[in-house]
């Protein structure tokens, strides 16, 4: 018994010979990567607030000056970034990120192959 002769696969870049084929392979490729970089981004905005949560924290919890600041810090730090221009980080987007890592400590883990060796976290 001989084996039936493979079929090749199907190219994924093989040229469209028609407009609509044209049409429908650029559509495609732009929807795959359009989805691709959403996923990239979304998981990259998440794990950049739960960062800014922890540092937040961690200030709290150990910062030199945290008796001079008290509740006031989380309004100090808006204020600053804000001078900075750092999008997204008005006071009530920062109690936010403090909450987040609050409830997800375990994000930690997730962070670890993605900081480099020497990271503060």
């Amino acid at each position: 018994m001989s084996a039936k002769p493979r079929k090749p696969s199907a190219n994924p870049l093989k040229p469209a010979h028609d407009f609509n084929a044209l049409v429908d392979a650029i559509s495609r490729v732009h929807e795959e990567c359009s989805a691709a970089v959403n996923r990239t981004v979304n998981t990259t905005l998440t794990l950049r607030n739960w960062v800014i949560g922890y540092y937040i924290v961690e200030y709290e919890m150990r910062g030199a000056d945290r008796a001079k600041y008290g509740e006031g810090v989380i309004t100090a730090l808006a204020d600053a970034l804000v001078i900075r221009k750092i999008p997204r980080c008005d006071r009530r987007e920062l109690y936010r990120y403090r909450l987040f890592h609050l409830a997800y400590p375990q994000i930690v883990e997730t962070l670890s192959p993605l900081l480099p060796p020497n990271s503060e976290i």
